[in-house]
């Protein structure tokens, strides 16, 4: 017996030490995607680049998500990791992402000389982003609530993001002298010209793909490795510890955009399309490959189940997401929001037993917000301009800003 723990001992620590190798290549394999997609945004409609660029920089829970669906459709006892992946990436973005984007722009703006906390004002143009991601968690919510989820589901969600990529594909490209202020690499590939352009840019793509495709699997291995040498639940480290890492190149881009005060706006929105991209097409990836692991095992064809613990976590997931797009939909992020949220998200990360207190917290807030959309206290301004987005009607000023000089966002020199 004794011979036989030390021996599962090294096992999981010979697994454990690939993530010394795994780590870094999955990094840098959403470094090189995300560089080449911010080169890509300047050959295609800007819209259309940004929610690419958040695809991309997903891509590392894709990778996870697909290895941990498809061990569940030959073992059923990693059916729970699947779901803990999906819903620890969710709330990590909404709930530290956010706030981290605000707080940045925030700090920048005081820099700038701008007194207070000033909101960070999205664009008329987001809305259908937003109005998006509503429906996404309309039917979400029914497949939770039915305790399965089958390819027909998946089916739907994936109509919502096409129809989604379809409106982007409308917007108007992206003006060449703007690319000053994209990455290094993103300029290398630029400066090309002609078919050499779209070679550098695939070479990027290429490079962090064939990354992604040799280091996710060693990545997981490794992240259940050291939670058995650690004595952590697989559960938690695939929740938390998995999409810290993953989302990490994310944060980088989006903190940096932030920084820069004019495009804040566009980084926020970069973490708003990567949750689309995880409420349609990762979660649509999961009963996908589930049922084709299964079918390939067993020879039959399986739905997804849910226990009532993962129930649980889809539900606070569906929570917190909707209580973000309520706040979005005054088309401002304030600091206030940013807070509560980000205090709510840490409350659940240090004391996971309050996991339905917090739940309550997110229901009693989105039932305030709603009182006060009703009563017009707070202007529903995503729903007005929802219409005026998807027609292009893009000369009109923002009714917010009035008589300010063209080109200047959110107070930037004045």
């Amino acid at each position: 017996m004794r011979l036989k723990v030390l021996a599962s001992l090294w096992v999981a620590g010979g697994s454990a030490a690939a993530a010394w190798w795994a780590s870094p290549a999955l990094l840098a394999s959403a470094f090189l995607v995300a560089w080449a997609a911010e080169a890509a945004q300047f050959l295609m409609p800007q819209g259309l680049a940004l929610a690419l660029l958040a695809w991309l920089q997903t891509s590392p829970e894709f990778a996870v998500e697909a290895v941990i669906a498809w061990d569940a459709g030959t073992q059923p006892a990693r059916a729970q990791l699947a779901i803990a992946n999906l819903t620890g990436a969710i709330r990590l973005l909404l709930g530290l992402g956010w706030p981290l984007v605000y707080g940045v722009y925030a700090l920048a703006q005081r820099r700038r000389g701008r007194d207070g906390f000033p909101p960070l004002l999205l664009e008329r143009d987001h809305a259908v982003a937003l109005a998006a991601l509503v429906a996404a968690l309309a039917y979400f919510a029914i497949i939770v609530a039915k305790g399965a989820f089958g390819a027909g589901d998946a089916g739907v969600l994936l109509a919502v993001y096409g129809a989604y990529l379809w409106l982007l594909a409308r917007q108007p490209t992206r003006p060449m002298e703007s690319a000053h202020d994209a990455p290094a690499a993103a300029r290398w590939a630029l400066k090309h010209q002609g078919w050499r352009r779209g070679a550098a840019i695939g070479a990027l793509f290429a490079s962090g793909g064939l990354l992604l495709i040799g280091s996710v699997r060693p990545f997981l291995e490794a992240l259940l490795a050291l939670a058995t040498l650690a004595g952590l639940s697989q559960f938690f480290v695939v929740q938390w510890v998995a999409p810290v890492l993953s989302e990490f190149p994310e944060m980088v881009s989006t903190v940096t955009w932030a920084r820069r005060v004019t495009p804040a706006p566009m980084a926020l929105m970069n973490l708003v399309s990567s949750n689309l991209n995880q409420w349609t097409v990762l979660a649509a990836m999961i009963p996908l490959v589930f049922g084709y692991a299964h079918w390939r095992h067993d020879g039959t064809w399986a739905a997804f189940h849910f226990d009532r613990a993962q129930q649980l976590e889809l539900g606070l997931a569906l929570l917190q997401t909707g209580l973000g797009v309520l706040l979005l939909a005054t088309m401002e992020f304030g600091a206030r929001a940013a807070a509560l949220l980000f205090l709510l998200w840490l409350v659940q990360f240090l004391m996971p037993g309050w996991r339905l207190a917090v739940g309550a917290a997110y229901a009693a807030w989105i039932a305030v917000l709603i009182l006060l959309f009703a009563t017009g206290r707070l202007p529903l301004r995503a729903a007005a301009w929802l219409p005026g987005a998807m027609r292009l009607k893009r000369d009109r000023p923002d009714p917010r800003i009035g008589a300010r000089p063209a080109k200047k966002r959110n107070g930037e020199d004045y």
